[in-house]
């Protein structure tokens, strides 16, 4: 509610860490090997934006946004076993959480069936059966996907928006085999880099630079191929 939000002093967002998490090489990673997520069952793009970091990215935009917190205040902690989605600090210090198992059919039901909550049929969470629920801080030199969130909303204004549109054109090549998986972070920086940010954009100039964006990344694509 408006007055609980009022105390809040952290908004802590929770990510597997992907297929990837803890290995060193990232060079050679085929396409198959990115659509493998540990914990999810999700399209092919949101996989791979997983296994790259980037879905966090977005995430850590729409949080700043949703609630209303500048980016300083929102975290991202590195949660393997998927059972934590994300969490509130309070100025007390209390911490809120939200469990449940990793199954896309429950927030895509609740975001259906709001303010009620209505029977996935999936499986519950068996406290009983868990080891250890453990967290690690994100690695942003081999992930820096997850950096141009907090790049995007510093440059703010339209920003954001071509982050959105370079990593569509990124992940649909990386899928297409045309450029390697370490890329699709690379070529979204250098799109961001090259797109002017507009300061107070209207709609219509927002659709204008993900065009723009789409644009310069397929420009870029061969600079970056596999």
């Amino acid at each position: 509610d408006k007055e609980s939000a009022k105390s809040l002093t952290k908004i802590l967002l929770t990510a597997s860490g992907g297929p990837f998490r803890g290995r060193k090489d990232l060079k050679g990673l085929q396409v198959e090997d990115a659509l493998k997520h540990p914990n999810w069952s999700m399209g092919q793009k949101i996989t791979i934006d997983s296994a790259s970091m980037v879905n966090k990215a977005l995430e850590v935009i729409e949080a700043r946004w949703l609630f209303d917190m500048p980016a300083e205040k929102i975290d991202v902690l590195i949660h393997p076993q998927s059972v934590i989605h994300s969490m509130v600090e309070y100025a007390d210090g209390a911490v809120m959480a939200q469990l449940g198992t990793p199954d896309m059919r429950l927030p895509i039901l609740y975001a259906m069936s709001w303010p009620e909550r209505l029977p996935t049929g999936g499986r519950r969470l068996d406290f009983t059966q868990m080891n250890a629920l453990t967290f690690e801080q994100p690695d942003n030199d081999r992930f820096p996907g997850l950096r141009l969130a907090y790049d995007a909303l510093a440059a703010g204004g339209s920003m954001s928006a071509v982050l959105n549109g370079a990593n569509e054109v990124a992940v649909d090549a990386f899928l297409h085999e045309k450029i390697p998986f370490g890329a699709i972070a690379r070529l979204v920086e250098e799109t961001m880099q090259a797109v002017p940010v507009i300061a107070h954009p209207t709609l219509e100039q927002v659709f204008e630079c993900d065009r723009a964006a789409r644009q310069k990344a397929a420009a870029l694509l061969a600079r970056f191929g596999a």
